[in-house]
């Protein structure tokens, strides 16, 4: 059986947003991106466990999934449901984000 995969409001908003500042420099490749953030995010439909223990979090419910410099984290709310919950730049600290506030 498939995991649904649900897209928070915020992740949401994070691609809008870098796809608003790449596209400064190149509509094609902000299309280019938001298109892979969401073909990565696939594999979590039949294999929800693909992605790593969020490091700094060290919760098994909250992973990740790298997608070039970003980085996809979610949580496995039951094992027929997860919610992606920010698309993060990894070069900053995951802790700065509002979510994460440790």
């Amino acid at each position: 059986m498939a995991t649904k995969v649900n897209w928070t409001n915020l992740a949401l908003e994070d691609i809008s947003n870098i796809a608003e500042f790449i596209s400064k420099d190149s509509f094609h490749y902000a299309q280019l991106q938001t298109e892979r953030f969401f073909a990565r995010v696939e594999i979590l439909e039949e294999h929800p466990l693909s992605g790593r223990v969020v490091p700094e979090l060290s919760k098994n419910e909250l992973r990740e999934l790298i997608e070039g410099s970003y980085r996809i984290v979610y949580r496995i709310v039951s094992p027929e449901r997860l919610d992606i919950l920010t698309v993060h730049h990894a070069s900053r600290l995951l802790t700065n984000n509002p979510l994460f506030k440790i």
